[in-house]
Order: C-alpha cells, then sequence, then structure tokens
C-alpha cells in the first residue's frame, strides 16, 4: 500500500523526518488531513516503544487545523505486531531496553504508561482518526487500529489478538474497543483462542465500517474523507464528544448532555 497524497513532511516542535524515520513511521500534512504511516515494510511495520513514543508527540504537535488522521501501513501489512525484540534483554539495537536490568514494577508500569499514550491521542474528540488496514493487522496492529474511530479494510485484512499466545496481555489500549464492539463473550472468545479474524468476520462484529477490495481501498479512504470534511468543524468535535460519552451515561444523564452541547452550539459559547 502506497499513501496517496500524503501532503509536506512535518517537522514541528523538535520532531523531524531523522526522528519519524528512526521510529519507522510518515507524517504528511495536507488540507486538515494528517496521514501517518507505519514505514518498516521489511518487518511487516513491526512496531517497537520509540514507534509508540513517537506516535505519542505526532498527537501533541498536530497543527490545529488537522481535523481527519489517516492511519495506514506501508507494504503487504497494517502492521504484523510488537517487535519480538522489545522483550530480549539485548533489546532493539538503537532503543533502550524495555527490561532494563533491576527495573522494578513501577517503573515498567510507567513505561507502558507512556506507550499507550501513542494509542490514546486518536480518540480525542477535535479528530476523526481512520485506519486504513490490509493484510495482517495482529497484537499492537490490532490494538492501533482499534484506537482509530473508523476501519476502512481490504478484503485480505487479518486481524488477530496475540498476545495471549505469546504470554502476555493486550495493554495498548485494545481492550475496551475491542468489548465495547464485540461484546463480552465474543472478546474472550478472540483473545483467548488468539484466532485470526477475516473481513467478512470484521465487517459482521462491527470492527470493521467498510471492507473494499485492495485496488479500491485509497479511493474509499478519500471518499470518506472527504465526506468527514464536508461538515461543519465545530459541530464534528461537539458531536464526537456527545457520542463519546453516550455508553457510560444513563439515558436521562446523555440528554442532559444532549441539551449542553446543542445550547452551546447555537450560543456559541463552547469552543469546539
Amino acid at each position: 500500500m502506497t499513501d496517496p497524497a500524503v501532503g509536506t513532511a512535518v517537522d514541528v516542535e523538535g520532531l523531524t523526518a531523522e526522528d519519524l524515520a528512526q521510529a519507522g513511521l510518515r507524517l504528511g500534512v495536507e488540507g486538515g488531513v494528517a496521514t501517518v504511516t507505519l514505514n518498516r515494510p521489511e518487518r511487516r511495520n513491526a512496531q517497537t516503544p520509540r514507534t509508540w513514543q513517537t506516535l505519542a508527540r505526532i498527537g501533541a504537535t498536530l497543527p490545529e487545523d488537522v481535523r481527519v488522521v489517516v492511519l495506514r501501513g506501508e507494504g503487504p501489512s497494517f502492521s504484523a505486531g510488537i517487535d519480538l525484540r522489545t522483550f530480549t534483554p539485548e533489546g532493539i539495537p538503537g532503543e533502550e531496553p524495555v527490561l532494563r536490568p533491576g527495573a522494578g514494577p513501577d517503573e515498567l508500569e510507567r513505561a507502558i504508561a507512556g506507550y499507550q499514550e501513542g494509542f490514546t491521542w486518536l480518540r480525542r474528540p477535535d479528530i476523526v482518526s481512520i485506519a486504513v488496514v490490509h493484510g495482517h493487522a495482529i497484537g499492537a496492529g490490532f490494538q492501533l487500529a482499534l484506537a482509530c474511530d473508523l476501519r476502512i479494510v481490504a478484503d485480505d485484512v487479518k486481524f488477530c489478538m496475540k498476545e495471549p499466545a505469546l504470554g502476555l496481555v493486550p495493554d495498548l489500549t485494545g481492550t475496551k474497543p475491542l468489548v465495547d464492539i464485540v461484546g463480552l463473550p465474543r472478546a474472550i472468545e478472540l483473545c483467548l483462542t488468539v484466532r485470526t479474524v477475516l473481513a467478512d468476520e470484521a465487517r459482521e462484529l462491527g470492527i470493521a465500517q467498510l471492507v473494499v477490495p485492495g485496488e479500491e481501498l485509497d479511493a474509499a479512504v478519500q471518499d470518506l474523507v472527504a465526506a468527514l470534511l464536508k461538515v461543519d468543524a465545530g459541530a464534528a468535535v461537539a458531536t464526537k464528544r456527545l457520542l463519546q460519552q453516550a455508553p457510560g451515561n444513563t439515558l436521562e444523564e446523555q440528554i442532559a448532555v444532549e441539551r449542553r452541547e446543542q445550547v452551546g452550539r447555537i450560543l456559541g459559547t463552547r469552543s469546539a
């Protein structure tokens, strides 16, 4: 997969093209759309701690006029998951080892919290995030897709939550969206059997909002982005913020939030 019109390279707040390359990422911004590309095709876009740390920096430094974030993978797969060298004593060349000698549980938990920030910003109400998924989306790759608001997938997609097979748990913010989307029993079944979910089932379960042939993937993304950008920016932010609260609210609580958001839109008292 290649990026259609990824825009100009970004160098803001100290985040340079070299930083991105070292993390296996590319970033382009054009016309209110940021395209983030996992760019380590020789390793099927395996992710490392530096990938997640740099994703967090991207979220913190996006231009304010970005409304849509498109996340995609270079080469034959979206992402084959975590680079397993992460958990070896020698670690990944050029990166600090996760399993640093003498590291205790508090230090490791702080490190994981930092990695999770590379995923959480994709849920911000001021942007709509779209995962464009083809080929393998395994483990961390599946969780990165789940961190996005929407998933457009090619018909060759293969989702799998691989972590339990490696003696680990999914810890990159993927468990809540998976349960929210497919329900608790199905999430348990998918994670504990570590089976692969193909395109048709992903659509049936609601993991994928749209499934298209691989050659139509770029056009489908462009159509969706164009439709999103047509909507009033302030109303889009307020509506996403409103919808995100719905699962945790009672009906009475949610309709009260609806009233407050609408008053803000009508009177212009809420900043979008």
